[in-house]
């Protein structure tokens, strides 16, 4: 596949994500990990809730405005991390994270769509858009694992 095609590929990728998000929504409950950050310098807005079963996200839901990178970027986490337990999440935002700022990452971890962000590194502005999202989840999974630690 030409550089070219591969680029609409990704493209429509993100398009789809932001025209039609996957887990668009929040969660209620008291068992609810509830983030919510903002990127002061382009005005995008997320809330990412969190619903664990022990140390496995059983359930993610994000609200939130802004381009279309940074919420396209919030429905593919959600899609990404469904399932998996706090020590694979955090390895996969890490994974993310050197994706789209173009250095070496882990290509044994399955980014599933956000892969196709990894063109951001190629625009610095647009990375905190694009890590919005994977930075309020990163803070509600640590603040879990801080609010676990303590109740001990």
């Amino acid at each position: 596949m030409s550089f070219s095609n591969l680029d609409q590929l990704y493209r429509s990728v993100i398009m789809d994500h932001y025209k039609r998000p996957h887990n668009h929504g929040t969660l209620d409950g008291e068992d609810a990990i509830i983030v919510s950050m903002n990127n002061p310098s382009c005005g995008d807005k997320i809330q990412v809730s969190i619903r664990l079963d022990g140390d496995t996200i059983t359930d993610v839901k994000f609200m939130g405005r802004g381009c279309a990178i940074s919420q396209s970027s919030a429905s593919m986490m959600t899609e990404a991390i469904k399932g998996l337990s706090i020590k694979d999440a955090h390895n996969l935002t890490f994974d993310f994270s050197e994706l789209v700022q173009g250095r070496e990452h882990d290509d044994n971890l399955d980014l599933g769509d956000a892969e196709a962000l990894q063109g951001v590194a190629q625009y610095p502005a647009r990375i905190k858009c694009a890590t919005l999202a994977w930075k309020a989840l990163e803070k509600g999974l640590r603040e879990c694992e801080h609010e676990h630690h303590h109740s001990r």
